[in-house]
């Protein structure tokens, strides 16, 4: 408990703040900080010790010291601690003021044209069709058989998500407005008034600098809180937050260049890596990302991909310009998203082996619409790690509400492999298998949500769904098992389990197939080349 005094303290200094501020008052934070720290913790030495944070806040890092419990006599050092903790979070303040004057000037003049890069094709390839056990192959004695797989994928581990440069503080005013908006059937509000509203009458540099310029007034710094404060409340992913800017931006300046730079300014305020365009007067923001976006065309800058928001122009004249700090967006999402619920229509999905297993289920359908605007996409250079994307994307809470007690229900007081035999025979028979090329005009993979949703499904929406069911309700690791046409899974047990399996660093791995219908666990479809599959790693 003594440290803590001293953690809380340095914590009020350092947190959030530029390395440039930092290295120029090391000497005055190190010195004031000894002082008053040593003061606190003898004082808090013996006593009851009194200490309050401030309530996390996505728009600062800034924690109130205000509230620990300090002897009054003592004021001139506090004082002096106080003042100087005053005054570095004006330093960082002004510093992203300063960084947003110094990148309006540079929008002056710092514009090249551009050409983009063909888009990335989704991979086609010749979809295995399922195969139904005959009774008698189900029959047969399951046998221990080592698979020789030898590739293995672990896609790049999420980051988190990107922050200001400096505490955003929040801004008193007189009277407070608010603007609200929708973002995939969800009511939302950022505090805006009327007098903030701005016009740019051209596109020229000069002007889209004097905009940035009003833009970094404080007047917009609630407005840029309001909706960091969203981000975390919702825990929406990046490019949620991307369309939510997008939507609020229209909803204060309607749909036009104005409403562009908006959702611009607050999206590099945020932290994330931007740039801004434009094409016969309109102006356009490209958005960079570590993914790469299959059928969108891209512009390859300074070793970055970019891609535009909301169109798909083949030239532009960009400002390239880096503020500080910015990082790319990821596609991953980490976290469930909450939005308002709009139940969708109630389905029955039967186990054929196990009529028990009755599942009444319905999911929300403003989480549908937002994966139907989701952006598909692969990391590291390789398309399979499209699968872990999908895979490892949490189920929506409603859902899991609703779904897995019945599910638990139906495997209460089994083994895990009992539990995991009628969870894959759920999956392999109660849905429709149906093919993506006839059904959507070419791949698309499902999230676990639209799987329950949707009525027909493949390979690779049976084998993420399976994978999210088992890990969910049983904590067993799965891994996907790609094949060249086909995408199976497989089940790492607590106890020993027979059938075909693969090693991964001194752990067996069941292959569960959920393509291969009415198949026990340990088998694998027939018609499937060990040697060229390739395993794909989820957390």
């Amino acid at each position: 408990m003594r440290n803590c005094w001293i953690i809380i303290l340095v914590s009020l200094l350092a947190a959030g703040a530029s390395s440039e501020i930092m290295a120029q008052r090391k000497k005055t934070a190190s010195k004031v900080i000894q002082k008053y720290a040593q003061y606190v913790t003898d004082k808090a030495q013996g006593k009851e010790k009194k200490a309050q944070k401030s309530a996390s806040d996505p728009a600062t890092v800034t924690r109130d010291a205000d509230t620990l419990d300090v002897d009054a006599s003592y004021n001139p050092l506090r004082a002096e601690y106080e003042q100087f903790r005053q005054k570095s979070i004006t330093e960082y303040e002004d510093f992203r003021r300063k960084a947003n004057l110094q990148y309006a000037e540079f929008v002056k003049k710092a514009w090249k044209e551009y050409g983009a890069k063909p888009p990335v094709p989704k991979p086609k390839e010749e979809e295995r069709p399922p195969v139904v056990i005959n009774e008698k192959e189900r029959a047969k004695p399951i046998k221990d058989t080592p698979l020789p797989i030898k590739n293995t994928i672990t896609p790049t581990a999420p980051v988190p998500q990107p922050k200001p440069i400096a505490p955003i503080k929040e801004q008193p005013m007189l009277a407070e407005k608010w603007q609200t908006f929708m973002v995939y059937g969800t009511e939302m509000k950022v505090r805006y008034d009327e007098s903030q509203k701005f016009t740019l009458t051209s596109c020229t540099n000069e002007a889209i600098s004097t905009a940035w310029e009003k833009l970094s007034g404080r007047e917009y710094d609630n407005m840029i809180r309001d909706c960091l404060t969203i981000r975390m409340t919702n825990q929406l992913s990046d490019w949620a937050y991307l369309n939510m800017l997008h939507n609020m931006a229209e909803a204060c300046l309607g749909s036009g260049n104005e409403a562009t730079l908006l959702m611009s300014f607050i999206y590099c305020q945020s932290g994330y890596q931007m740039r801004l365009a434009t094409v016969g007067g309109t102006l356009r923001m490209l958005y960079s990302t570590k993914h790469s976006i299959y059928d969108k065309s891209y512009y390859w800058i300074d070793g970055n991909d970019y891609y535009v928001f909301d169109g798909d122009e083949k030239s532009l004249q960009v400002c390239n310009v880096n503020f500080p700090q910015e990082k790319a967006m990821s596609l991953y999402i980490n976290k469930t998203q909450k939005f308002s619920i709009n139940k969708s229509d109630t389905r029955i999905l039967t186990s054929a082996r196990y009529p028990d297993m009755e599942i009444e289920i319905s999911v929300n359908k403003n989480l549908v619409d937002f994966y139907n605007n989701y952006p598909s996409s692969y990391t590291d250079g390789n398309f399979m790690t499209r699968w872990a994307i999908y895979a490892n994307t949490p189920m929506e809470q409603s859902v899991k509400e609703a779904l897995y007690p019945t599910l638990i229900s139906k495997i209460n007081g089994l083994t895990k492999k009992e539990s995991v035999d009628r969870l894959l025979n759920w999956v392999q028979t109660a849905f429709v298998y149906g093919y993506d090329d006839k059904i959507w005009g070419g791949d698309r993979a499902f999230f676990a949500e639209e799987t329950l949703f949707y009525p027909y499904c493949d390979c690779e929406d049976r084998s993420i769904l399976f994978s999210r069911l088992v890990r969910d309700l049983l904590g067993l690791k799965v891994v996907l098992v790609y094949y060249p046409g086909h995408l199976a899974s497989a089940v790492c047990f607590d106890t020993d389990v027979k059938g075909d399996y693969i090693m991964l660093d001194g752990e067996k791995f069941t292959i569960c197939d959920a393509t291969y219908i009415g198949a026990p666990l340990g088998r694998t479809m027939p018609g499937m080349n060990n040697e060229k599959a390739t395993v794909i790693l989820l957390k």
